[in-house]
């Protein structure tokens, strides 16, 4: 059994090593030594997880539910939690300063656990365990194991109904109440998916390989197909490069979907190769699709399990793909009578709908447009060039089928004809095109040249701040991000628009918080009210329609260009301009 707190200082330590090499020297040693039921969940928290990516499953606790419990185990208000965690920028070290102090009193709550529940308040006081002072508080470490930590939170996340609030604050409760604060620091952490010390999935990865003497391409391969390293680390110490040889793409279980670099200009993309592969990039929402026999599963870009808001797509996908199994790659896009695109809020408004389902698959239509195929009848595709993975998704898919379509691809060596089916796809209100190498094969998860989009460069607008949040981690202290409005002169109002915390470098992020510090009116939390007197000016790939904002409208992937000092309030983009852009972003693209 491997105890919660030789994962504690495994990530103490690792937090003060500045080098990847090194970090994978110290994960690989952990792995090595780890128990084998411990083995799959470390490398899952070590990256600040509870699922692997491939379940899309979160544990979806709320920061208050955590100052619920975090503040029954210290036995301080939420309040003075709120007030820890302004002056520490991170909710760790909030844990670890509530839980220490020797003034407060601690309950281990294990009489929860171990007798029934009576519907009482548990939160109380010391329990015969739990002592004030610093001795008692440090002699709960080496309590919980790895093991225990894990199905505690994954309890948090699984647990719903009536009282599902009470008992995740309750589970919480327990797990700190039971923890030294050292380790508490880290289960918050990773309680609200900010563990945040430098471990991602390369140095899991290379961990993985160090640590079973296996291949690291090998390693690599198998977590493409698998989408869990933790399975691979078992795999690894299991069978080693034979077990990792044998993984395969499995129906029902995604894999991250390949990714595209932006490219600056078509003749860029030809510069790369001789040939390229030219297809639309439409206007919609990513969705990877899993025909089973008779049983169809659909995912959304994160990977979240859509199948229950897109009961037409389900049966588009039976009457129209031959293949008995097939994983698919492709975009959904809203259409309407006529088979026009809409405006893409719609086709999120379908992937987000919970109830009433038929009737708003009846008045917002999907089409799915098919590029790319991964699996079919039992044979993997994803390292065969993506020529022969078109050939055999165009054979699998009944031409003419209402709903879905496999996407014309045109491989040419002339810019020229890339040039006029870029124009194309803008014309019908599409993002731009993908320009793909032929003989690229799918690499999920993976961003290269193998594919790259253009798309138009981004329009503009000043706007002014009204509000921003603080940050956390290395922004702690700072205004991480901006609240946005432009100005409606028929109301004489300012009106959201959104938010922008991309685009700032950490040195303006300085500058920009003393600039702010005299302007903020109000805080609630993390959250601040900012008097409306510096303008920004704001990139953005375009304008949509949001009943999120009360302008209307917001600003798809927005970025700070600069501060215009030189611009008063007064002088900032209204409402009538956005309104216009709006109508005319497709005629100026």
């Amino acid at each position: 059994m491997t105890q919660f707190s030789e994962f504690t200082d495994l990530c103490v330590k690792i937090e003060s090593i500045p080098g990847s090499l090194e970090m994978t020297d110290v994960f690989a040693a952990f792995l090595k030594e780890a128990d084998e039921d411990e083995l799959a969940v470390s490398c899952y928290m070590i990256m600040g997880e509870i699922f692997p990516p491939w379940t899309g499953k979160k544990l979806g606790l709320g920061p208050n539910l955590l100052y619920a419990a975090l503040s029954k185990a210290a036995g301080i208000s939420p309040e003075k939690i709120q007030t820890l965690l302004r002056q520490t920028g991170d909710i760790g070290e909030t844990t670890y300063q509530a839980l220490r102090d020797e003034n407060n009193s601690q309950s281990t709550f294990s009489s929860f656990f171990t007798s029934a529940d009576d519907g009482s308040d548990d939160g109380g006081g010391a329990g015969a365990n739990g002592g004030a002072g610093a001795g008692g508080v440090s002699s709960k470490r080496g309590r919980l194991s790895v093991r225990e930590v894990y199905d505690r939170l994954k309890e948090i996340a699984d647990v719903s109904g009536k009282g599902a609030q009470s008992q995740k604050i309750k589970t919480l409760q327990f797990l700190f109440s039971e923890s030294s604060p050292e380790e508490a620091k880290y289960i918050s952490r990773i309680a609200l998916e900010e563990l945040r010390i430098g471990v991602g999935e390369g140095i899991v990865r290379d961990s993985i390989s160090k640590a079973f003497g296996v291949p690291v391409d090998l390693v690599e391969f198998a977590y493409m197909v698998t989408n869990d390293l933790g399975k691979v680390a078992a795999a690894s110490r299991a069978g080693g490069a034979d077990a990792l040889e044998m993984q395969r793409i499995q129906i029902d279980r995604p894999v991250k979907m390949m990714l595209a670099q932006v490219t600056n200009s078509i003749e860029a993309a030809f510069a790369e190769q001789s040939e390229v592969a030219v297809e639309w990039k439409f206007d919609g929402a990513r969705l990877q699709i899993h025909k089973n026999g008779d049983s169809v599963r659909l995912y959304s870009r994160r990977l979240e399990d859509v199948t229950g808001s897109l009961p037409d797509v389900v049966q588009t996908v039976l009457a129209s793909v031959t293949a008995t199994d097939a994983v698919l790659d492709g975009e959904a896009i809203a259409v309407d009578e006529n088979g026009g695109l809409r405006p893409f809020q719609d086709i999120l408004r379908r992937f987000r709908r919970k109830y009433d389902v038929e009737t708003t698959s009846h008045n917002i239509p999907i089409h799915v447009n098919l590029f790319d195929l991964l699996y079919a009848d039992g044979e993997s595709f994803i390292e065969k060039p993506l020529t022969a993975r078109r050939e055999k998704l165009s054979s699998i898919v009944k031409t003419g089928s209402k709903g879905i379509s496999v996407d014309d691809l045109t491989i040419t060596n002339d810019p020229e004809k890339a040039a006029e089916i870029y124009s194309a796809a803008l014309n019908a209100g599409h993002e731009g095109i993908m320009l793909k190498n032929p003989s690229s094969p799918y690499s999920p998860g993976k961003r290269g040249k193998n594919w790259l989009k253009k798309k138009p460069v981004m329009d503009t607008l000043d706007l002014v701040v009204i509000g921003g949040e603080w940050g956390s981690g290395k922004r702690k202290n700072k205004i991480g991000s901006y609240v946005l409005a432009c100005y409606d002169d028929v109301r004489n109002v300012s009106l959201e628009i959104g938010r922008v915390g991309t685009g700032i470098s950490d040195e303006l992020l300085d500058s920009l918080t003393e600039q702010f510090s005299g302007l903020i009116e109000a805080e609630d939390g993390v959250m601040i009210k900012i008097k409306p007197e510096i303008v920004f000016e704001i990139a953005f790939e375009e304008i949509q329609k949001s009943p999120n904002y009360p302008a209307g409208y917001a600003l798809r992937f927005p970025r700070l260009v600069r501060v215009r000092d030189d611009k008063t309030v007064e002088e900032i983009d209204t409402l009538e301009k956005v309104e216009r852009m709006y109508q005319g972003q497709k005629e100026t693209s």
